[in-house]
């Protein structure tokens, strides 16, 4: 009886091995990470211009001593050679910019604003209509009545002058003539209350009258 051969060896199970590779940026993203890039880069340079004039001013300074002074100078070089390294990046990264943005599909143009209200020329049309056809009727009306306003008041008839002066010159004789109607009622009420001067039986006395209660009552007004 021959032996079994024994059985071939089970070949060992390989699983596959997965390596992830990272994808390459696309296009934009490596524009816009170098347009952060110089954004950067100008905002370290103006910081480090007003470092710069901070130092500048201290140095000028009459208080600073002669130790403070070389230790601001020593400052100030160190800040001017960083100034210079990143002026040089900068440009780099604003040439990098430029090549990126060259690569197509690199810059997006952002989509329209799309507007639900009404169009523009809604808005244009009052404008259009108050300027040229309520403005000049405005200036129009204005005009008239400042015109209005200007015109000049006609004299008054010699007529009616003549009447105003001849009704003047009557109440002014009326007045005069009350004036003397009350001195005339004054004088005789001060006779008859004077106890002295009562009347009684007999010749009737002289009275003393004054020279003004004379005039006003004996004497006629000449005119």
């Amino acid at each position: 009886m021959q032996p079994t051969p024994p059985a071939p060896p089970t070949p060992p199970v390989e699983f596959p091995v997965v390596i992830n590779t990272p994808e390459a940026p696309s296009a934009q993203a490596v524009y816009e990470a170098q347009v952060a890039l110089r954004k950067e880069l100008r905002s370290q340079v103006e910081r480090l211009e007003e470092q710069r004039g901070d130092l500048a001013n201290s140095l000028r300074s009459e208080e600073a001593t002669a130790t403070e002074r070389a230790g601001l100078e020593s400052r100030l070089r160190e800040t001017d050679a960083r100034l210079s390294s990143l002026e040089q990046q900068l440009a780099q990264a604003d040439l990098s910019v430029a090549k990126a943005a060259a690569v197509p599909g690199a810059v997006v143009e952002p989509p329209p604003v799309k507007r639900d209200g009404p169009p523009e020329e809604v808005f244009m049309i009052p404008i259009v209509f108050t300027i040229f056809v309520l403005a000049p009727i405005a200036i129009a009306y204005a005009r008239r009545i400042w015109k209005r306003g200007a015109t000049v008041i006609a004299p008054i008839p010699r007529e009616v002058t003549d009447r105003l002066d001849a009704m003047g010159q009557a109440v002014e004789s009326i007045a005069v003539e009350v004036e003397r109607i009350g001195e005339g009622q004054r004088f005789l009420t001060r006779v008859m209350s004077d106890p002295g001067r009562q009347l009684g039986q007999g010749a009737a006395q002289p009275i003393p009258v004054g020279q003004a209660a004379a005039q006003a009552v004996g004497q006629p007004e000449h005119r």
